[in-house]
């Protein structure tokens, strides 16, 4: 059977989505090359936002009118349970996401259950992956216990679990022996690792470096891997960054100078009420150490407009905060109530346009800060692992440097690398988003 999956949301969803990619090619189907050619069709959806949730049902709601074998996996399935057939009534099954391993047998039986929401860990679906390219997520960390007050990830992601290291060490490890570069371990708060359940059991072998947590210790024995050229992971918590973390940051260069920190806020006033568990003082004070090792240590971020109780005051908080911390790059988000949180209680009370003037207003400081971040490199030479050409210009490279800095150069005909080899580029022009440069020797 000829199938295509639809994937909406975050890097989570986007590993689940090539798992189930895998599963079923391992099961003897075929990756449509198009819609139009699809005889099934699975929806990954999200539900972190109600708008994302709302595309995610949209697209099943059509591909249910042209006639497609529809199904839907993912958050918003296990937000909504029985209710997504009453939005999509002739939608053939539904998965939540922890029973997307069960999808190729709902598939091969053609007895559609109308729902399976599962409570299994799904092993053998977070270690399935296609073949080819030369990155690769790993999921390391599944769920989340942070109860922050406006997110509805742990009701729908479940439990903090952390899987076994050496399934993930000898998951990457056959990774980088079919080719794969770079690795980027997944976690909805990855520094977590290790804290609600053992990872490193008595079998396995000691830190040769002396570490003692749980996810610096999984950063040593990556980096030992042969073959493997960066280690990315995503997202951070200020809480996870302690000295083993920026000690194991210094130590492997593997590891990539750049680490994604949401902040959500820069009011003290508005983090306490989210139940982050950090303060203004204390953000900044993780930024600062990451740059005092590295200048040039990326840091990109999330912010949340228009939290309920958000005065302009708090506002000017976040803007200032911002500004000080130097982000590379951030993701602003108009605050959007979900259901059964702490938040959705309160009232939604900054006004639909005020958060938008919130968002733009950001918007625009992130593009002049990003900019003058990037104008720093200027003259310096980055290492590049080739991608493909640019998006823009087809007679242009483009690659990513170890601080996930987009950088495109000029390509001469018949000098075009290889995806995953090493480039060095010399920076001679910066944008807000990107690096241009040319290849040096």
């Amino acid at each position: 059977m000829k199938f295509l999956v639809h994937t909406y949301g975050c890097q989570m969803n986007v590993r689940d989505s090539e798992a189930v990619e895998a599963l079923m090619l391992a099961a003897g189907h075929e990756k449509a090359a198009c819609e139009d050619d699809a005889e099934i069709v699975i929806v990954n959806s999200c539900t972190v936002r109600q708008k994302a949730e709302e595309k995610a049902v949209g697209k099943a709601g059509n591909l249910i009118a042209a006639k497609k074998i529809t199904g839907m996996m993912g958050c918003a399935v296990k937000r909504l349970g029985e209710g997504i057939f009453a939005k999509l009534p002739k939608l053939d099954f539904a998965v939540g996401p922890r029973a997307l391993g069960m999808i190729p047998k709902i598939v091969a039986d053609g007895r559609f259950p109308r729902l399976e929401l599962g409570d299994d860990m799904m092993s053998r679906a977070l270690a399935a992956h296609v073949e080819g390219g030369f990155q690769a997520f790993v999921t390391i960390l599944v769920g989340c216990d942070n109860r922050c007050s406006y997110c509805i990830v742990p009701d729908v992601r479940g439990h903090e679990y952390s899987r076994p290291a050496r399934e993930i060490v000898a998951e990457v490890r056959a990774l980088a022996a079919r080719g794969v570069a770079e690795v980027c371990l997944l976690g909805q708060s990855v520094l977590r690792y290790g804290a609600r359940n053992a990872a490193w059991d008595d079998a396995d072998a000691p830190s040769p470096g002396g570490y003692t947590e749980a996810f610096p210790r999984l950063l040593e024995a990556l980096a030992s891997i042969p073959g493997l050229r960066r280690i990315r992971f995503t997202s951070a918590h200020p809480k996870g960054c302690t000295d083993e973390l920026f000690r194991a940051c210094r130590e492997f260069p593997q590891v990539c100078r750049h680490m994604h920190l949401p902040v959500q806020s820069g009011s003290d006033r508005i983090l306490a009420d989210m139940g982050r568990r950090y303060t203004r003082a204390e953000y900044l004070a993780a930024v600062s150490r990451l740059r005092e090792f590295d200048p040039d240590f990326a840091i990109t971020t999330d912010v949340i407009v228009g939290y309920p109780g958000e005065t302009e005051e708090d506002f000017e908080a976040t803007r200032s905060l911002m500004e000080e911390a130097g982000f590379d790059n951030s993701f602003v988000f108009k605050y959007s109530p979900r259901p059964g949180t702490r938040s959705a209680a309160r009232e939604d009370d900054v006004p639909t346009a005020e958060k938008e003037r919130r968002d733009q207003v950001l918007l625009a400081d992130q593009q002049s800060r990003g900019l003058r971040r990037n104008e720093r490199l200027v003259g310096s030479v980055r290492e590049v692992l080739a991608e493909g050409p640019s998006k823009r210009n087809k007679s242009r490279w483009s690659g990513r440097d170890s601080g996930n800095r987009i950088v495109v150069w000029d390509v001469a005909q018949g000098d075009c690398p290889p995806p995953g080899s090493p480039v060095k580029v010399r920076i001679t022009e910066a944008h807000a988003q990107i690096l241009v440069g040319e290849r040096v020797e």
